[in-house]
């Protein structure tokens, strides 16, 4: 069995392979979604090093993840209200439908709980169809839909999608 791992970034070299990831993650799964000069433009934007940090020091939490000691992927998120925005969520090609998504959000489901957020928000690409059924089978909902100006020419056209975490009465 793999054994998944989970460590939140603490680190410049943290940061670094963090970057390194989203290079790597981005390309070969966004370009034939919003083609390479949005690809890049988003990397220069929110996935530098100095973006990053920025994004740290504002209250983002971002982990990565490992496959034993080989990193594949990472994810980022902050609280707003009685929510948890799940702003970003990578796994790296060679290693997606193994479960390990699904571990980081059972991780982020807990860290949720522990702040009392009752829902889980987060954002994805409208043509990103196989994300979208992803997040579907993993319980989450569409809600709204959104288009964003993000500068450089280029807008964000997503749904928002929810999971609600409140534990039902039986």
């Amino acid at each position: 069995m793999v054994k998944t791992i989970i460590n939140q970034v603490a680190s410049k070299d943290d940061i670094s392979l963090v970057e390194m990831l989203a290079s790597k993650i981005w390309h070969e799964h966004y370009r034939p979604i919003i083609g390479r000069e949005q690809v890049v433009y988003m990397l220069s934007k929110y996935q530098t090093t100095p973006a990053i940090k920025r994004q740290i020091q504002d209250g983002a939490n971002y982990h990565l993840m490992f496959e034993q000691s080989h990193p594949v992927g990472y994810f980022s998120y902050h609280y707003e209200d009685n929510s948890l925005f799940l702003s970003k969520i990578y796994v790296a090609k060679e290693v997606r439908g193994k479960g390990i998504g699904r571990k980081a959000l059972d991780f982020i489901i807990e860290q949720a709980k522990r702040q009392s957020a009752t829902v889980i928000r987060l954002t994805v690409n409208k043509f990103n169809s196989a994300t979208i059924d992803a997040y579907e089978k993993l319980g989450f909902q569409r809600v709204d839909s959104v288009i964003k100006d993000i500068g450089g020419g280029f807008v964000m056209d997503d749904y928002v999608m929810e999971k609600s975490i409140i534990e039902k009465a039986v």
